[in-house]
């Protein structure tokens, strides 16, 4: 059975002498596993295509339940990325969190979307802080997931906004601090209205302007902790790429 879809690379293995097994995140049937055999042979007709993080329009073929990969033609490499270590690193935790999100077999359009659009503003995007890309991805990627932070209002006494508000990693809500001890066990940090607000944007607001929002100095610090914090928690699981790109952040300038 053949398949012709448009699929993202999220993570390459290399695999004998000139093969690699790709984790694809595709159009059709979400998240897949392929071969691409020959890919890592000099002149091959689909290495473009079968690179990590590459966008492209795949040919696939089904035999007795394993996909493979036919032809591969590039549609978006996100050259931008690649130039940079910092953005090619952030860039592939991005796929590392949509591989562990997505479901095998599963359509997953709205992640897609997210990876995609997350991709590309790492690539043109080049005014927007890296922290308030990558924590615009985690908080929205953590809301498809099914995480969605409850942020109306305290999950306690219903005050909107709360009163000195905060907000519970494992539980996922905001409290006024005074409603703290109504929560339960687990870490709640501080929210500022600043962080409050963007946070809303972020959940609420349209997918197609993310990162269309300004946020700087301790605030941007403060929602980008609290998103990976929050993840993590979620999550139960750290990232390699995560921590390949935190060690590239203390190696040199943050930005």
């Amino acid at each position: 059975m053949h398949a012709v879809t448009k699929a993202l690379v999220l993570r390459t293995v290399d695999y004998k002498e000139s093969d690699r097994i790709l984790t694809l995140l595709t159009q059709d049937q979400g998240k897949i596993t392929a071969s691409a055999r020959g890919c890592r042979k000099k002149g091959s007709a689909i290495a473009a295509g079968c690179q990590l993080l590459a966008w492209s329009e795949m040919v696939l073929y089904d035999y007795q339940g394993r996909w493979s990969v036919k032809e591969a033609a590039t549609q978006r490499l996100f050259q931008g990325v690649r130039e940079d270590l910092e953005r090619l690193s952030l860039g592939c935790y991005f796929g590392e969190v949509a591989e562990a999100l997505a479901v095998e077999g599963l359509p997953s359009p709205d992640l897609l979307a997210l990876t995609l659009n997350s991709l590309h503003a790492l690539d043109q995007m080049r005014d927007k802080p890296l922290a308030l890309v990558k924590a615009a991805f985690e908080w929205r990627a953590m809301c498809l997931a099914g995480y969605e932070p409850l942020i109306d209002g305290c999950a306690v006494c219903g005050t909107t906004p709360p009163e000195e508000p905060r907000f519970h990693l494992r539980e996922g809500v905001l409290h006024c601090a005074r409603c703290r001890a109504e929560v339960g066990e687990g870490i709640a940090v501080p929210v500022s209205p600043g962080v409050l607000a963007a946070l809303e944007r972020i959940v609420h607001g349209d997918p197609k302007r993310l990162f269309s929002f300004r946020l700087e100095g301790e605030s941007l610090g403060e929602l980008a902790d609290t998103a990976e914090a929050y993840l993590h928690t979620q999550l139960e699981r750290g990232f390699r790429t995560l921590d390949f790109y935190k060690g590239l952040q203390i190696g040199g300038a943050t930005r």
